[in-house]
């Protein structure tokens, strides 16, 4: 990077399937978890992109929506620059799926940090499948998101998809060897 450019680092804030640490270490290696933080006046939806549901996931992907008087919590990854590509990329930003927008969040100790978070554009409302919403609960359990607002998450209607899910496989397989590995 050039000197002066500013920093190599940059706050990202997940509050969908990227609150597991392993699904977002999958292709993004540098992030470290920096805070547990709720974006005010804002809630969580889940839906089709132009009507098309999500080839990775196979149901309706989360996004947010401004809604004054909701919150949504999740959760801010301190990550390097170098892999801003990579994410923007898994949030399907170059097929315009999702755009990057500057949010304010809130941490548990009060601090207001400005974060990269993504919104997607031109949806269909509908619902996750089962194995979508099972992450982002995995995800909220993992970091200790408040009890109420996973009580929220795990109320989410799904659209009971039963078929193969390759990312889920990924993503149990990454679980898998990080026990091996810290056991």
């Amino acid at each position: 990077m050039e000197p002066g450019s500013g920093s190599c680092w940059f706050l990202y804030y997940a509050y969908g399937s990227n609150l597991l640490r392993e699904r977002l270490l999958l292709r993004n290696p540098s992030a470290a978890l920096c805070a547990l933080a709720r974006l005010q006046d804002f809630r969580l939806e889940f839906g089709h992109h132009q009507g098309r549901t999500s080839s990775v996931w196979h149901g309706g992907t989360a996004t947010i929506v401004q809604s004054p008087g909701d919150e949504v919590w999740g959760i801010v990854w301190k990550m390097n620059t170098s892999n801003l590509s990579s994410l923007d990329k898994q949030e399907g930003v170059e097929d315009g799926i999702y755009v990057p927008i500057e949010v304010n969040v809130h941490t548990q100790a009060g601090q207001i940090l400005t974060c990269r978070s993504y919104q997607m554009k031109d949806y269909v409302c509908g619902p996750p499948s089962p194995q979508y919403k099972k992450v982002i609960c995995m995800g909220a359990k993992q970091n200790g998101l408040p009890s109420d607002y996973l009580e929220k998450l795990e109320a989410i209607e799904t659209n009971d998809y039963a078929g193969p899910v390759p990312i889920m496989q990924e993503i149990e397989t990454a679980i898998e060897a990080e026990k091996i590995n810290s056991a």
